[in-house]
């Protein structure tokens, strides 16, 4: 086996289940379907991972963002009340539109409460495996970007969702191999046993990323460039230069000394896929991926024995979005 074969075999396992990719957007067109015609509405437009094509398996919810004509909600935009007047009057719209007993358009959703920003809407049953939320966001357009409410603060904040979209579209447009290797460092983000929101990994893969040809060279490269850039003490922030940093809670301390482990055996795995041993070098991106990784194989198929990797492999059994 090659390590470009490895990659490819990794690379079907990450990717989320093409069934639940299409129910997801399935999903996501039935909300622009049912809030689109509503006279208070100007847009509904997509967001989240699944617009940006960075989605990993499993999908755990899927964003759209509904667009308001500010002048059918004067009261909307202040601090105070307003911002949970929002998000109350979002989700019984979805309700009045879309709840399993009485919707109007479809009767799909169960269940729908509003969290800090966006209306979190259950659709599924609770007790399915594969079940997935629809996150729907209200919104007004404001200064090139987007004011949402934020209940926690009681106040409205800016935020640019589609600056990520555009950016992460456009690189993967130079190099189409760009989303499905940002799905691979979500997938090793999750696997780590510290919490690393899958957004970090996004930013982080946004700036350091390289477009190669190669995923293995491109992979190789971000560990090494984000390891200096996370133990020199730099925090990963908003890409739009709005909203500051995207998860004050992540342990940076823990988060330099995981990347360092994966740039050490990405590393080495470089080191022998040059000296022309796949072998050696399956095995290093094995110490980095973990077990969803191939294992080397003869030509036969059958498996090769193992080689010590480059440094100890963390501990990894907290899964994650």
């Amino acid at each position: 086996m090659s390590v470009a074969t490895a990659f490819a075999a990794f690379q079907q396992t990450v990717n989320a289940d093409i069934k639940h990719v299409r129910e997801a957007r399935d999903r996501r067109d039935l909300f622009k379907k049912a809030f689109l015609p509503e006279p208070d509405i100007l847009e509904v437009i997509p967001s989240g991972s699944l617009a940006r094509g960075t989605h990993k398996d499993p999908i755990h919810d899927v964003d759209v963002i509904l667009i308001f004509d500010p002048a059918e909600h004067p009261s909307w935009g202040v601090p105070g009340q307003s911002a949970a007047d929002c998000l109350d009057y979002t989700r019984t719209r979805v309700n009045e539109l879309l709840g399993a007993t009485n919707g109007t358009v479809a009767t799909a959703v169960r269940l729908a409460r509003w969290r800090n920003h966006a209306v979190k809407c259950f659709l599924d049953d609770h007790e399915d495996p594969d079940a997935f939320t629809v996150d729907a966001m209200p919104a007004f357009r404001r200064d090139g970007m987007l004011y949402v409410p934020e209940a926690t603060s009681k106040k409205w904040i800016y935020c640019h969702p589609e600056y990520l979209i555009a950016e992460t579209a456009a690189r993967h447009a130079k190099w189409n191999k760009f989303a499905g290797t940002v799905r691979m460092l979500k997938k090793w983000a999750a696997d780590q046993d510290i919490k690393i929101k899958s957004l970090v990994m996004e930013v982080l893969a946004l700036h350091h990323l390289p477009l190669k040809s190669t995923q293995s060279a491109a992979v190789k490269q971000f560990f090494v460039t984000a390891s200096y850039f996370i133990d020199g003490g730099n925090e990963v922030t908003d890409p739009a230069n709005i909203c500051g940093p995207i998860q004050s809670d992540l342990d940076y301390s823990e988060f330099a000394a995981r990347l360092a482990d994966a740039r050490d055996n990405a590393v080495a795995a470089a080191q022998s896929q040059g000296n022309n041993d796949a072998h050696s070098a399956i095995l290093h991106w094995g110490a980095v991926f973990g077990s969803d990784f191939p294992a080397p194989t003869a030509s036969d198929g059958s498996p090769l024995p193992a080689a010590v990797p480059a440094g100890p492999r963390p501990v990894k059994d907290t899964p994650q979005g």
